[in-house]
């Protein structure tokens, strides 16, 4: 009697679910940025090349992401102020051509994501970032029918700690993150 118990008890326990890993839609995902430009007006730029995976376990409550932005595809809306950007007193994207950020420790809300704590790495500074995660859903995909999730990612760096100092205080030293992201599940 006992052993039916036993295995009448394995089979009533739900299986555990896996990792699901998730890879960037680079053309839905667009790292923006804004700052406070001589007290006149927000000044924002966007990066057109992000790349990246994303792993989320819900139900253990846990997951990791890599994020990887090429900073040499800097747009802050014409040529000249976008070479700008990509020189040394900013970007330097000759010597650091690529933004990253990891994370093993996401932050969970029942059985959503809410938090990334993680490593940013820009202009060869590493510095501990935590990014918010707004609006986060997964559903199949309407047009493809795979499975995607999404979520609006917002955070605030100062740009000082990575060594990027040209111009404060004019143009501010807080930089505001706003970052829109979707990521489709990789097959099985």
């Amino acid at each position: 009697m006992k052993q039916i118990l036993a295995l009448l008890a394995v089979c009533a326990t739900p299986a555990l679910a896996a990792p699901v890993g998730y890879t960037i839609d680079s053309n839905h995902t667009f790292p923006l940025f804004e700052t406070d430009h001589l007290g006149f007006s927000t000044q924002r730029g966007r990066f057109n090349k992000t790349s990246g995976k994303i792993v989320l376990d819900s139900a253990a409550r846990k997951g990791s992401v890599e994020v990887s932005i090429d900073a040499t595809s800097i747009d802050m809306g014409f040529a000249k102020w976008n070479e700008n950007m990509r020189g040394e007193g900013f970007f330097n994207t000759a010597e650091f051509p690529v933004i990253s950020f990891k994370s093993d420790q996401l932050r969970f809300e029942g059985d959503k994501p809410v938090a990334a704590e993680g490593t940013l790495t820009l202009l060869g500074v590493s510095k501990p970032v935590t990014l918010t995660l707004a609006r986060f859903h997964c559903a199949p995909h309407p047009l493809n029918k795979r499975e995607t999730c999404g979520a609006d990612i917002t955070a605030r760096i100062k740009r000082s700690e990575f060594g990027m100092t040209k111009n404060i205080p004019s143009v501010s030293d807080e930089v505001r993150l706003l970052i829109a992201v979707e990521a489709f599940r990789d097959a099985p």
